[in-house]
């Protein structure tokens, strides 16, 4: 098939479409004018020449005695036909042009299924699956164009994020062997007694084991976002079954904390990967507990509906000002930093947390508790089961 640009398809529709249009009402207009004329012919006595032969000419003989009363038939007759006439071309007129919109609304969704196609390939496009989204050559000029372009932009994203990707897990391996060198050293190190540290020496090993201890985490966590493309997520979760395996293993941490965990769970299933669902409800019910007050609680709720999973996590802490919320899942970002290093976080938490979310076609968001506190809103579309 010869390529033809967008602007020709459309300029050709268009002009056929007004020309069947404008062909249609000419004929019917035509018609119904004959047909009113005929009419008005009918109502007189038409006389041509005695052989026969046809004229031009109507002769129209009316006896005297009833010429008012025929003038008074043909004027109603005249009037009538012409206000028939006005309401039936307009009838038409309305008609014909309705008939020509669906006709040009179908028409034109034929012609601009190219550019249909190329948003839903767009739409498709993940970070892991950019070397299947590619954009075959299309008949459209303008698309074809544009599709050798999006390619090659494709190729470059997916560059970038391969070379963002290996710079992480790499960075994060180098970080793995020498912490695990100081962690060995650090546990030899309080395994044996030293009689002659005196306080000083003994806090400064504490920290040093602390902030170890806390780079290991960061480092994991690290490892963790830079693979969270390549995990499955073909598995079959069951989400109520996973929420109360995270507040059983939660427990002994919400005991220290004087927190009650509470589950309202209803039968939800989805489709994903059962890590990464885990670690997303693990680290919102981590989250609650921590950033939660002495005798609070944490409510998860879990349900489904329709082809929606909806998730949520709700404290009884201060709760998150407005304009922290967004960036709550930035990288490292702290509301209360202080806090924050008291209670030994590294600040990447939540951002694992709206990253699990994104390659789950899922939303999250944060809105304020009846009692002060935060919920965190996870929501799903399970396009198929």
């Amino acid at each position: 098939m010869k390529r033809m640009s967008l602007q020709w398809r459309l300029t050709c529709i268009t002009t056929l479409c007004i020309a069947i249009i404008c062909g249609c009402l000419t004929i019917f207009v035509y018609k119904n004018g004959v047909h009113y004329i005929d009419s008005l012919q009918d109502a007189v006595e038409s006389q041509g020449d005695e052989k026969g032969n046809k004229s031009d000419e109507i002769y129209i003989s009316i006896p005297d005695d009833k010429w008012d009363e025929f003038a008074d038939e043909f004027s109603v007759q005249v009037y009538n036909n012409k206000a028939d006439y006005k309401r039936n071309s307009l009838i038409i007129t309305i008609l014909l042009a309705l008939l020509g919109g669906v006709v040009t609304y179908f028409i034109s969704g034929h012609a601009l299924r190219p550019i249909r196609e190329f948003s839903d390939k767009i739409e498709e496009v993940q970070a892991q699956n950019l070397s299947d989204s590619r954009i075959e050559e299309n008949n459209v000029k303008e698309l074809n164009q544009l599709g050798i372009s999006y390619n090659k932009m494709l190729e470059r994203l997916s560059e970038a994020f391969e070379i963002q990707r290996q710079f992480t897990a790499n960075a994060a391996h180098e970080l793995r062997t020498p912490l695990a060198l100081m962690q060995v050293q650090l546990d030899l190190y309080n395994s044996a007694s030293h009689p002659g540290n005196d306080a000083d020496t003994l806090q400064t090993i504490k920290m040093v084991t602390e902030q170890n201890d806390k780079l290991n985490r960061m480092v994991k966590t690290l490892l963790d976002m830079s693979e969270l493309q390549t995990v499955g997520r073909d598995d079959k979760i069951i989400l109520d079954a996973i929420v109360e395996e995270v507040l059983a293993d939660l427990e002994p941490l919400a005991v220290e904390k004087n927190i009650k965990l509470i589950g309202k769970c209803e039968d939800a299933t989805m489709i994903g990967s059962d890590i990464l669902i885990y670690r997303l409800v693990y680290n919102l019910v981590e989250n609650a507990i921590k950033y939660n007050h002495p005798l609070g609680q944490v409510t998860v709720t879990a349900y489904q509906r329709n082809k929606h999973v909806y998730l949520s996590v709700e404290d009884t802490g201060s709760g998150i000002p407005k304009e922290l919320r967004e960036r709550v899942f930035e990288p490292f970002f702290r509301v209360d930093k202080s806090r924050s290093r008291e209670l030994g976080g590294v600040g990447l938490g939540l951002a694992f947390v709206r990253e699990i979310v994104k390659v789950h076609d899922g939303s999250i968001c944060i809105k304020s508790g009846k009692t002060g506190g935060t919920i965190f809103e996870v929501t799903f579309a399970q396009h198929s089961m």
